[in-house]
């Protein structure tokens, strides 16, 4: 098991290059022109699901359709991954022995509760041949996994992204769809402090009413003032406003852009005291500032 890094400037040297991951479109596997439409939509990632998308008697063509679609390499920049049904379903073995041969970028697995199931899900990925670039996608959606995220998000390399079940997770608690999600501010919470403590990417969970745009962008606002990467989606429309929000503003960019300036010419100067826009800057606003440029040359390259 892999110690947790204490912050995001400790990762290693070898930490892959910056991908954004703003938008993350859920496609159904059993619906062959919505994997074709796929190809056309402006989404950092695809989930091409086998789960919840597919009814049990399709599982099996579905499992083929969308193990073929990941290996085409028709989905261009597009960060592309399968998730397979559960852990405890009789689905699984057969789900991870074709998506490891498929070679996805990652492999979301749902209902993840412990290091103990990541390891099984390492095992058993290596076991049927999966390529190094071939990630852990982990869904943690339940009230053990939010109290066991930081174990979860640390118990494997191979793990690299944490994907919120927020409707999994609101039904284990009994509570109730609000704006503002209070009653899954203390889960949510946790996860990202996980996340954030083991150097994962972590992503917010659905909106389920997607002819609420005004609530579904109030929703983006808040999960990226938390600190969200992005947003896991169900609908293309949802595509648009995600990828605006989750991405820096032309005015972030400019800021951030002043900030570094501002510190790199005072130092070379040895002045120990910056401000920039009338504020006072230290190491930390270069490191933020810093993260927004990359983030944005990014998205950039991603076109």
């Amino acid at each position: 098991m892999t110690e947790p890094a204490t912050d995001q400037a400790s990762a290693p040297a070898t930490a892959p290059p910056l991908r954004p991951r703003r938008s993350v479109l859920y496609m159904p596997g059993a619906n062959e022109r919505a994997l074709e439409k796929a190809k056309t939509l402006d989404a950092d990632a695809l989930i091409l699901d086998l789960e919840d998308a597919v009814a049990p008697d399709a599982k099996d063509d579905a499992r083929e359709r969308v193990c073929a679609a990941a290996a085409s390499g028709e989905y261009g920049a597009r960060e592309l991954t399968i998730r397979v049904n559960g852990l405890d379903t009789d689905w699984h073995e057969a789900d991870l022995r074709a998506a490891a041969k498929a070679g996805p970028d990652g492999i979301v697995v749902p209902k993840v509760n412990s290091a103990q199931e990541v390891h099984t899900i390492e095992r058993a990925l290596e076991f049927a041949g999966a390529p190094e670039h071939t990630k852990i996608w982990a869904m943690v959606e339940t009230p053990i996994a939010m109290l066991r995220a930081a174990d979860i998000a640390s118990a494997s390399d191979r793990l690299t992204v944490l994907v919120m079940g927020t409707n999994d997770l609101a039904k284990e608690l009994h509570a109730e769809f609000v704006p503002g999600r209070a009653p899954l501010l203390g889960g949510l919470s946790l996860a990202l402090l996980a996340a954030r403590a083991t150097g994962k990417v972590i992503l917010d969970g659905v909106y389920n009413d997607v002819k609420d745009a005004e609530g579904f962008e109030a929703e983006c606002v808040q999960g990226r003032q938390m600190g969200f990467d992005g947003k896991t989606l169900i609908h293309p429309a949802q595509l648009d406003p995600c990828n605006r929000i989750f991405a820096p503003s032309e005015e972030e960019v400019a800021h951030s852009r002043r900030v570094i300036e501002a510190f790199d010419a005072a130092s070379a100067e040895g002045k120990g005291v910056v401000t920039v826009d009338g504020r006072m800057i230290e190491n930390l606003h270069v490191d933020n500032a810093r993260r927004i440029l990359a983030m944005a040359e990014a998205i950039a390259a991603c076109g």
